[in-house]
């Protein structure tokens, strides 16, 4: 990699990622310009590049200088990507490739197979996966891992102790929200911790308290929970008081990376994706990233952020295999997580992070305590996405089950049974 530090790396893919217009249209076809591609750039649609530190732009830039051919990265809002790529599909305008949060049954007819490639730069075992007839549609963008951040300043004032590593004696819940609480009371803030307002996250807590969340079973036809399930999802309802959790955040979606940003709460439950963001934006205060409290379990949620998939009819296929490989070698796929602050997905790169080492080594951590089960579960579904036998469900059924508890509405039993019920229906 060259010897440039992370925060040149940061301004190069930002101001490649200024350079690259977001296109009303999706696909290749309607792209202007020049490049080594006969038919214009090939348009590379994805999310959150920008935050992640350019990364991708980086990397295009990096591309365009060794081979002439453009990868314009169309960065669009998470909330929108889904929705663009289908009614692309539908129209028949995809662009060249997509990072995408999951396959979707909507376009997945019209990816490459990728498996030629991913036999070349080996993903991580339980990170894709094959369809009946062997067809990879998709390589994992990176990995990421749920974690806890702390406002060290604020703990430090209230002289509240806390761990560092799995090593060490890793507090309980029931420990951690009396802690959290001390540094509320002392030092005048507004609220002990926030979470995401994401099922990804909620799922991590209940694998803390030895539940397998709503699981699907080895043969992909049904969910269940535990008997630990429902007492974690009271347990986290309560939480979500207004004192020791905002209940603005998952009832009116106010943003709790703003809040930990401004030193509004003392600890932040969220993940690896905001190491390179916390990095280059929090300035006023120190923060670490410490591990998760543990009910009896020590665990993390983790698997592919996001896949990269190449679409077929663009007349661009070929050019955007050639990326993909070239982006998935060991020297580039390196510089991309370094710069993006990626845990890689692929077997056999080590990353040397310029920055904040420490906490992606701890997440690492998190990743090799987790029960195993975690990895089976994300196997599971990779298979069920790769096969395309669920219909796409209409929002997120325990998120949602989960926001309707804390405000009121229903009964955690209750939005459990309708949860189950919903991806039940989605695989039959």
């Amino acid at each position: 990699m060259p010897s440039m530090n992370r925060r040149s790396l940061l301004a190069a893919g930002a101001v490649a990622a200024a350079a690259a217009p977001a296109l009303a249209s999706c696909g290749s076809s309607s792209s202007g310009g020049s490049g080594g591609s006969s038919s214009g750039p090939l348009q590379f649609v994805l999310s959150g590049d920008a935050n992640q530190g350019g990364g991708y732009a980086a990397m295009a830039a990096k591309y365009l200088e060794e081979t002439g051919i453009e990868i314009e990265i169309v960065d669009v809002p998470y909330d929108d990507l889904g929705t663009k790529i289908t009614n692309a599909a539908r129209a028949n305008d995809l662009p060249a490739l997509a990072r995408m949060p999951a396959l979707d049954p909507a376009w997945l007819d019209r990816t490459a197979d990728l498996a030629e490639i991913a036999g070349e730069v080996k993903p991580i075992e339980g990170m894709y996966a094959a369809d009946a007839d062997g067809k990879i549609p998709s390589l994992p963008s990176d990995l990421t891992a749920v974690g806890m951040f702390l406002n060290k300043d604020l703990w430090d004032q209230a002289g509240v102790a806390y761990p560092t590593s799995f090593e060490d004696q890793v507090w309980t819940w029931d420990e951690f929200v009396d802690a959290a609480g001390q540094v509320r009371e002392a030092t005048g803030i507004k609220f002990a911790m926030a979470m995401d307002r994401s099922s990804h996250r909620l799922n991590s807590f209940l694998y803390q308290f030895g539940s397998e969340g709503l699981a699907l079973s080895e043969d992909m036809t049904s969910y269940s929970a535990n008997e630990q399930t429902a007492p974690a999802l009271e347990y986290f309802v309560g939480l979500n008081d207004d004192t020791f959790m905002p209940r603005s955040v998952w009832l009116s979606e106010d943003d709790p990376n703003a809040m930990f940003k401004t030193g509004q709460v003392a600890a932040y439950y969220s993940g690896s994706w905001q190491i390179a963001d916390f990095d280059a934006n929090i300035a006023d205060f120190e923060w670490v990233s410490v591990p998760m409290p543990a009910q009896p379990e020590k665990a993390t949620n983790f698997g592919t952020a996001a896949v990269v998939v190449v679409f077929e009819g663009t007349g661009q296929e070929q050019e955007a295999l050639d990326f993909v490989r070239w982006l998935y070698q060991p020297e580039n796929y390196g510089e991309l997580s370094t710069i993006s602050g990626f845990l890689p997905a692929t077997e056999g790169v080590e990353v040397t992070y310029a920055s904040r080492p420490e906490d992606f080594a701890l997440y690492n951590e998190a990743i090799a305590n987790t029960p195993a089960f975690v990895k089976t579960q994300k196997a599971l579904a990779l298979q069920v996405q790769a096969a395309g036998t669920a219909a796409p469900l209409d929002g997120d059924p325990l998120r949602d089950g989960i926001i309707q508890v804390i405000n009121g509405e229903t009964t955690v039993d209750a939005a459990l049974s309708s949860a189950l019920e919903q991806l039940n229906e989605s695989l039959a």
